[in-house]
């Protein structure tokens, strides 16, 4: 008592309280040496979120991915290291938002022949446990090797050709994707973002050898629910390799190829994929498509029990491709949206759809924008709405329908979506807990 007295009289700002706990300076100490001792989980609760709250973000994620749990420290790594993060579109998980991205990012810039592989299979015991969606909207070609120093005696353009084709595969994806075991959608494009000055055909080639090893890649993914592969220079070959691959897929429900060069025989291909998998939702919008082809996508959708939705906007289906999708919605019962602005249909293809909207009811939106449909085709869809109970959007925007004739088909949609959203509100329907 007496040192305390004196060192109060010699000190009088000095107090216990400024001594540190001993748990404090072990939490210290734990934090200090985390990246070598991890012990996170042989703590208390408690402590735990003590230890994580000060755990810097540049640890390696050979420490962090399958110790760290704790929500709070991911999001402080996600907002460190992206402006924009927004949780929702990761299930409102920071953890999987951020093993996706990063994962993505290594991809996007991954560029064969020099990137290690080494670099992409090293995060795959740490992220697998996370990743459930990738979107990877480029992918890099290799380095082009100066041709002249590789050799001197290739003047034909056609050999220069296959010489520049071997070099210019992009990463495959199989090793990686196969051994995801939570993936579920996958979007791709095999092109370059901001190429800038740097503009070349040649860095949005998606090669035949690119084509078969991500369809072999696809088809062993076997909890993928939704592919996407757009923007991708994908022709009939390509489509006809990707379709037979997709056959028997097990869980695919959403397919994506728009924006692509699939023309007839490419959509022979995925007619009979239609015929052939458990596909919800197709989209060919902005393809080379013609009546041929949507004949071939007709009669798979007269045969399919499974699709709901189906995008052709910005073909060339003309009125034989529109007729036989119409007839094909005669006996179709699955298909609730189908999108066929810009195809130049005129009034024949609005006179099978009469008969459609007389008969289907199960279609609730139709899209039959930028048409030349005309004053009888406008005529046609509206005697065939009389008695529709199920339509509730009908899209005649730019279709040169009457003006009148457009107001009183609106007034019957409208009515129906109202119908359907007061039924809605009698009968919610009911969620299990």
């Amino acid at each position: 008592s007496f040192y305390t007295r004196r060192c109060i009289t010699e000190d009088p700002s000095w107090s216990l309280v400024t001594v540190p706990h001993l748990t404090e300076l072990c939490i210290q100490h734990i934090v200090h040496n985390f990246e070598k001792n991890p012990i996170l989980n042989y703590l208390l609760p408690e402590h735990q979120r003590k230890v994580v709250d000060k755990l810097p973000t540049s640890l390696p994620l050979t420490v962090t991915a399958n110790i760290v749990s704790d929500e709070d420290y991911w999001k402080r790594r996600c907002i460190e290291r992206w402006q924009v993060c927004d949780v929702s579109n990761y299930g409102d998980s920071w953890k999987r938002m951020f093993f996706e991205r990063h994962l993505e990012h290594v991809l996007k810039f991954f560029i064969p022949n020099t990137t290690d592989p080494k670099e992409v299979l090293e995060l795959i015991p740490l992220c697998k446990g996370y990743v459930r969606k990738l979107e990877i909207d480029q992918f890099l070609p290799p380095l082009r090797v100066d041709q002249k120093e590789e050799s001197n005696d290739l003047t034909d353009t056609e050999e220069d050709d296959d010489f520049s084709e071997a070099y210019m595969h992009h990463y495959h994806l199989k090793d990686l994707i196969t051994a995801l075991p939570h993936l579920e959608e996958l979007h791709l494009t095999y092109g370059v973002k901001g190429c800038g000055m740097n503009f070349e055909w040649s860095l949005f080639n998606f090669t035949e050898q690119d084509c078969s090893n991500l369809a072999a890649a696809v088809k062993m993914c076997h909890n993928l629910k939704v592919f996407k592969l757009t923007r991708s220079k994908v022709d009939d070959d390509k489509m006809k390799v990707l379709a037979r691959n997709l056959l028997d897929h097990p869980c695919l429900l959403e397919l994506d190829l728009s924006h692509n060069l699939i023309r007839d025989n490419g959509a022979q291909a995925l007619g009979k994929l239609i015929r052939h998998s458990r596909l919800e939702t197709l989209d060919l919008c902005n393809n080379q498509i013609h009546h041929l082809g949507a004949q071939a996508l007709a009669q798979g959708l007269a045969e399919s029990s499974t699709l709901t939705s189906l995008n052709l906007r910005l073909n060339f289906v003309e009125d034989k491709g529109g007729e036989a999708i119409g007839h094909a919605l005669l006996t179709n019962t699955s298909l609730k949206s189908l999108h066929l602005g810009s195809n130049n249909l005129s009034e024949p293809t609005a006179a099978v759809f009469s008969q459609v909207l007389a008969q289907n009811t199960t279609l609730t939106s139709i899209n039959f924008s930028c048409n030349h449909l005309g004053l009888d085709g406008g005529k046609q869809l509206l005697e065939g709405l009389a008695n529709n109970k199920t339509l509730t959007e009908l899209d005649l925007r730019h279709t040169e329908v009457e003006q009148e004739t457009d107001f009183l088909i609106h007034q019957i949609v409208w009515a129906n979506r109202e119908a359907v959203r007061l039924g809605s509100l009698q009968h919610p329907t009911t969620e299990p807990l």
